[in-house]
């Protein structure tokens, strides 16, 4: 059975299909950026290369890729230029992730070693395409650190916004659930667990360009399902927030913030104790 439409419809489709600039490679920046950490970590390669001719081959053709794709979002001149800045950036940025390896598996019973944590572990592979896509968003390019940050998230449940400033030596455990957002930032050695929200106090268009998110300073523990909202708050140094505890306020460095809960246990046995429900 053949469909008719509305033929204003039809015009205003049309014409938003003319106006719109074209999409994204979106599959191409994916792959691009598990290649370089392939390149960067030989341990979630397949075929590591032999020899560092090798490695310099691929880095140049790597670059090429980048600048072209880039083209989809600046011009050719300024497409290659930010690819070059991109790539420069590589041996800064291995040395960072491999601090951010080493503490999770300092921090964690489970890691067995370093190899296991960057080809396995979730929270390692967030943070690195972070780590990528932040170097992005600071070089102004537009879109593309957003559509790397929702790879991540897509594959880990790990949400982290590009624009968010992480120091080195950070450590996620487990991690889904986890949100970050644009202006927060961390300093070194945290370690965060999973369904953490680092967030904004409140949110209108309005407050585009204010620093909405916490800032969490060195060798802090969050706990899971803890909340930490607003631009002015600042967790100290050394300090422990505990699970499931709400924070729309600073604490002093070395502070231990918990939830207390309260729970009733009663004997199975006990018929007086059972939980009646009723529809």
């Amino acid at each position: 059975m053949a469909l008719s439409y509305d033929p204003d419809f039809l015009d205003q489709l049309a014409r938003a299909h003319q106006t719109t600039a074209a999409p994204l490679p979106a599959a191409g920046f994916c792959q691009l950026a598990d290649q370089l950490l392939e390149l960067l970590f030989p341990e979630r390669s397949a075929r590591p290369l032999r020899d560092a001719d090798a490695l310099a081959a691929t880095l140049r053709l790597l670059q090429d890729d980048l600048g072209e794709l880039l083209r989809a979002v600046a011009a050719p001149s300024e497409a290659a230029r930010l690819a070059a800045a991109s790539m420069q950036a590589l041996p800064a940025l291995r040395a960072t992730l491999l601090l951010d390896a080493a503490a999770i598996v300092a921090a964690d019973p489970a890691a067995q070693d370093l190899a296991e944590v960057i080809t396995t572990y979730p929270g390692f592979y967030a943070t690195a395409l972070h780590r990528f896509a932040h170097g992005l968003h600071r070089r102004g390019v537009p879109r593309v650190p957003r559509l790397l940050s929702e790879y991540a998230h897509q594959r880990t449940g790990i949400d982290i916004h590009p624009g968010a400033s992480i120091g080195p030596s950070f450590c996620i455990d487990h991690g889904t659930g986890l949100v970050i957002g644009e202006t927060c930032v961390i300093g070194a050695r945290v370690k965060i667990f999973q369904g953490v929200t680092l967030g904004a106090l409140s949110v209108g268009k309005h407050l585009e360009g204010i620093k909405r998110h916490p800032t969490i300073e060195d060798d802090v523990v969050i706990y899971a399902g803890a909340t930490i909202l607003g631009g002015n708050t600042t967790i100290g140094r050394y300090s422990i927030i505990g699970g499931n505890v709400w924070l729309t306020e600073s604490v002093p460095s070395h502070s231990r913030v918990y939830h207390k809960a309260h729970i009733h246990v009663t004997r199975a046995e006990d018929p007086a104790g059972d939980i009646m429900f009723s529809i």
